[in-house]
């Protein structure tokens, strides 16, 4: 049986590596090794990050809310208590938006939170 040199499969893997490591700093995007080694690290770094952007816009949105009811009188723990108890049923994303462009809509319900807790 004759022998298979698998030239073509290996060149194919490593041009498909150096292509994802486009862009890299240095030898991580030339040399094989250093390059397969960061698009692995890339990956993981990916992975981790798309659930931590979940994490990072929600605090945002909670610093957001915390600044415009603090405006109001209100800290961020009662509103979200306040609205609670009088049904208003606003998630951070939204209600992070209506502070920001929206300063009277805010207000009023940062007034309807302080009613319903007293």
């Amino acid at each position: 049986m004759p022998r298979v040199k698998g030239g073509t499969v290996t060149r194919r893997r490593r041009k498909r590596v150096l292509k994802l490591a486009k862009g890299y700093y240095g030898s991580k995007r030339a040399l094989f090794k250093t390059a397969k080694q960061q698009v692995m690290k890339s990956g993981q770094y990916a992975y981790r990050d798309r659930r931590q952007k979940k994490r990072d816009f929600r605090k945002l949105w909670i610093t957001r809310i915390n600044a415009a009811a603090r405006m109001n009188d209100i800290s961020y723990s009662k509103l979200m208590h306040g609205l609670k108890l009088a049904g208003i049923d606003v998630n951070r994303k939204m209600l992070s938006d209506i502070a920001i462009n929206d300063e009277k809509g805010f207000a009023e319900l940062a007034e309807k939170a302080k009613s319903a807790t007293k």
